[in-house]
């Protein structure tokens, strides 16, 4: 491709078989199919020119998805994909996520080309892959010869495998962008102020099922539950109040969580009509996320913590527990079940798994925890304490009661001074024998505020 201004068909003449030649070539357009492939390969392979064209495509280029015919009407829940086009760069994730998954469940096709370009016209990759290498239609008798060849290098060897390589980036940077979201999400639920140690009656709403119920104490201790029917088919309004108010007066309840799934705002108007019948009660009421209290209530932690109570009890004592202390309810869960992102299923779980577990991590350091109050599944997330000691920390507290100060955290078994070392600053112990305890302050700076 050198000299243009050569005939191809002449050049291609003198490598075919023939006067005292036998290279295998039978004729002039069989050379030339030799030539084509060994400069479409040489073409394809230039990174500088690949580098050059991915850039075009990430910046002008635009995703492209279409319905598969034979699949329509079993697609519907992607109508707004069948006909769609967006520029690569600006696709926010939630899109490209959406199109990734109509395309893995074989209902949409998907490519990527460059934007505007008209049905029929010559792309402007194939210009940027003539301008690199000196190829002009100039009239000379190579050029239309040296043009196909790069029409072709760009529909055989290119377009597929940059198509493949961004497709890559948009689905990486997409998984990045929802993981960015969810946790952002996850921190807010996690950090949510917590109602304080109130006693609260945790109502779980169902309509055919009833409404669950639950009184915890101000430690969360689980005291009491019941079942209510307030809604249809019973519909026993009156009786449901008379129920609460009783159990209200009875634990001094000061709170009133209910959980916002189905029959949720039937339930918050029960409570309402409970909180102006019995105005002596002092009761307040709030709304609370339930999402992953069915989780919850079969895990393995609830089953040790009330093996004798019912799943659907279980779930009432989360929500009630949720309004009194989010973070130290929420960390129990796997935090992909309180479902607080989009696509969560569609991005790649080991990131979304470390992300959410580092956001947990970082939650619970930045608040501290109660030694003499968090569970065996809130010690696990602090800083320096495996699970084994976060267990080992609950069962020494069953047996010897509340630790007085910090360094009665060394005698639990396995508590070594590194894990102290670590740990400590996390570690709050409330009302106990030195005020400092109940700080952020590590033990190893406590002389220097005692000297302040």
């Amino acid at each position: 491709y050198s000299d243009p201004s050569l005939d191809p068909d002449t050049v291609a003449l003198t490598y075919t078989d023939g006067e005292g030649r036998s290279n295998g070539i039978e004729s002039s357009k069989a050379a030339l199919e030799g030539a084509r492939y060994i400069l479409m390969d040489r073409f394809s392979e230039d990174a500088a020119l690949t580098g050059k064209l991915r850039a075009h495509l990430w910046t002008q280029g635009e995703l492209r998805s279409r319905v598969v015919e034979d699949k329509k009407t079993e697609a519907d829940k992607f109508s707004d994909y069948f006909d769609y086009s967006e520029r690569l760069n600006k696709i926010p994730s939630h899109r490209a996520l959406a199109v990734f998954r109509g395309r893995k469940e074989g209902f949409l096709s998907v490519e990527i080309g460059s934007a505007g370009m008209e049905s029929g016209a010559t792309d402007p990759c194939e210009f940027k892959i003539a301008e690199h290498f000196g190829i002009e239609n100039k009239g000379r008798p190579g050029d239309k010869w040296l043009l196909e060849v790069v029409n072709w290098t760009w529909r055989v060897k290119l377009i597929y495998r940059l198509e493949t390589d961004l497709l890559g980036q948009l689905r990486e940077q997409s998984d990045d962008e929802a993981i960015r979201v969810f946790t952002e999400n996850m921190k807010a639920i996690l950090l949510a102020p917590p109602a304080g140690n109130k006693v609260t009656l945790g109502l779980d709403p169902g309509l055919r099922t009833g409404v669950k119920v639950c009184v915890v104490d101000r430690t969360g201790k689980f005291l009491e539950d019941t079942a209510i029917y307030p809604h249809a088919p019973r519909n026993q309004w009156d009786e449901s109040i008379s129920v609460l108010a009783k159990l209200a007066k009875k634990h001094s309840v000061e709170l009133i969580a209910i959980g916002n799934g189905t029959a949720s705002r039937e339930t918050d108007k029960l409570a309402g009509d409970l909180i102006k019948l019995h105005k002596e009660l002092k009761l307040d009421k709030a709304m609370v996320n339930e999402a992953g209290a069915s989780v919850y209530s079969a895990s393995d932690i609830a089953r040790d913590e009330f093996p004798d109570l019912d799943v659907t009890v279980r779930g009432a004592i989360s929500i009630a527990r949720r309004l009194q202390d989010p973070l130290a309810e929420l960390v129990k869960l796997d935090p992909k079940s309180i479902g607080v992102g989009q696509y969560q299923h569609d991005v790649s779980q080991i990131k979304l798994g470390q992300s959410l577990g580092a956001v947990v991590e970082d939650c619970v350091n930045a608040v501290g925890v109660n030694v003499n109050m968090a569970s065996a599944a809130l010690l696990k997330q602090v800083s320096g304490l495996s699970a084994s000691i976060a267990s080992n920390i609950v069962s020494y507290r069953d047996q010897h009661g509340e630790f007085k100060n910090r360094q009665a955290l060394k005698a639990v078994p396995r508590f070594g001074e590194k894990s102290f070392e670590q740990a400590a600053g996390f570690l709050r112990i409330v009302d106990g024998d030195n005020p400092l305890d109940a700080s952020a302050v590590h033990p190893e700076s406590y002389s220097i505020v005692e000297k302040i």
